[in-house]
């Protein structure tokens, strides 16, 4: 009886060693969160944008430009009816105002917008400068404004080219003149973005990757160069001299 008991132990103990092994071997590695590698973060969700993707920037009030833009997506506006300053700014794409597209885009930005503000699962609180960081993918959080204002910003996907980085900010969003956002490590500007409650700014030749859905205006002074999208609910978005590429999906 001994002999039978050893041996349904021994069994046993090797079945729950091969579904472990088995387990572990099936599954997505877990995304360390900031500041140690041991600390793991649940995935987050892709924020769709449905009929706002095709448009690299999305204006509520007016859009307006100065000096030799370049555009690579669509540019839209509602329910304003006034994008100034092409020329001498060269759209790549198609022009929407306040017609059917932009009306919709509109109303899908502002979904998303309001998705990317309510998620709450594994939240990473920041605050103040984030300058001079190392994040890696995750939601993060703060409750006022946030800056990049004392060294560029990293972004590593830790080798997972679906990873997403999301950012909830309170109030106002800023950039200094001359930073950077860099991604690393498998990252991508189509799995960044920006939810902001207020207004985002950007100094001269500022370097930035990612979606920008912005309650009220965006702002880029000369020379600030963006892979992503510039996307404003209700207020105005205003370049000069800048670059904006919308990802290729």
């Amino acid at each position: 009886m001994e002999k039978q008991q050893l041996k349904s132990m021994l069994l046993g103990g090797l079945l729950t060693a091969l579904v472990t092994a088995c387990s572990a071997g099936n599954s997505t590695p877990a995304v360390p969160g900031p500041g140690s590698a041991s600390t793991i973060r649940s995935a987050t969700p892709f924020l769709n944008l449905r009929s706002a993707t095709p448009f690299a920037i999305l204006g509520g009030s007016t859009v307006t430009n100065t000096r030799h833009t370049k555009v690579f997506g669509n540019v839209g506006l509602s329910p304003g009816i006034s994008i100034t300053g092409f020329p001498p700014g060269v759209i790549h794409g198609r022009v929407y105002i306040h017609d059917r597209v932009a009306r919709r885009a509109q109303l899908d930005l502002t979904s998303a917008y309001n998705d990317a503000m309510g998620r709450t699962h594994n939240r990473i609180t920041l605050s103040g400068n984030i300058g001079g960081q190392t994040l890696y993918p995750g939601l993060y959080y703060s409750t006022s404004s946030l800056a990049i204002s004392s060294g560029d910003l990293t972004l590593d996907a830790r080798g997972h080219s679906g990873a997403v980085f999301l950012f909830q900010i309170g109030s106002t969003f800023t950039m200094t003149t001359g930073l950077r956002v860099v991604l690393t490590n498998g990252a991508s500007a189509r799995n960044v973005f920006w939810a902001v409650g207020s207004s985002a700014t950007f100094g001269t030749s500022c370097f930035f990757y990612g979606n920008l859905l912005v309650q009220k205006s965006i702002s880029m002074a000369t020379g600030t160069v963006m892979i992503g999208r510039a996307l404003s609910r209700v207020g105005a978005v205003t370049l000069q001299k800048n670059t904006i590429v919308k990802p290729a999906r």
